[in-house]
């Protein structure tokens, strides 16, 4: 093959002269990756799963594969961030106290939608939490993202402390932030196995909301601060 019909090949798939691949084509490639593994993880146990299977409903080449991601883990890495960046959002107006509701509906409010992200993503979060001690990568993952949201939480509880909104304890405010997003974490995995009687979606936002009242402001809190 000639220079000129290399150069014409290399433009119909997208492969720069340099030998990059042209960036829709590479959105295109990552995208069929990612939600070929989504979906395979609907039917089947993420250490099932082989690079093979990916390959096989991706409709990729493993060269491909290899060039955008080093495992399957690291697959499921990139999934998992997109989808905890949802949840994140969903907890700001309590985290970030952007809101405008008294604690309680904030609270609530960031706990269903926990609930609603975990139902939307069940085999994708199920396999992380199966998963992410079986890998540095995702272990270091799942780890900081847990982390980021104990600190997010003890900074609002720390708030709530000075501002008289929270009763002060002597429990330190961080054990409880890490104490109640590890609650979270598994009481949605157990949600997302259908585990009775987590799998009552109604009763699982009832549950978390009345614990995270209860342990960070002795019940119902105030509207707002005293004056």
């Amino acid at each position: 093959m000639g220079i000129g019909e290399q150069a014409e090949l290399m433009a119909r798939r997208g492969v720069r002269k340099d030998g990059r691949v042209a960036a829709d084509d590479q959105r295109d490639v990552e995208r069929a990756i990612l939600g070929a593994t989504e979906r395979l993880l609907a039917d089947r146990r993420f250490d099932e799963l082989t690079v093979a299977d990916i390959l096989a409903v991706a409709g990729v080449s493993r060269a491909s594969f290899y060039f955008y991601f080093e495992s399957k883990y690291a697959v499921l890495a990139d999934l998992v961030r997109h989808a905890v960046a949802e949840g994140h959002e969903a907890a700001q107006p309590w985290l970030g106290h952007a809101g405008d509701r008294p604690p309680a509906g904030e609270i609530r409010s960031g706990i269903l939608d926990g609930a609603r992200l975990w139902s939307a993503h069940a085999p994708l979060l199920r396999a992380i939490v199966e998963n992410w001690r079986s890998d540095p990568g995702l272990s270091k993952l799942w780890t900081e993202l847990m982390d980021g949201y104990t600190k997010s939480t003890a900074e609002r509880i720390q708030r709530d402390r000075a501002s008289g909104l929270a009763p002060e304890t002597s429990i330190n405010a961080g054990t409880l932030a890490a104490t109640l997003t590890w609650l979270g974490e598994r009481v949605y995995y157990l949600a997302a196995i259908g585990q009775p009687p987590f799998d009552d979606q109604d009763r699982l936002v009832d549950t978390l909301t009345e614990i995270w009242l209860a342990a960070v402001y002795h019940g119902s809190p105030p509207e707002s601060p005293p004056r």
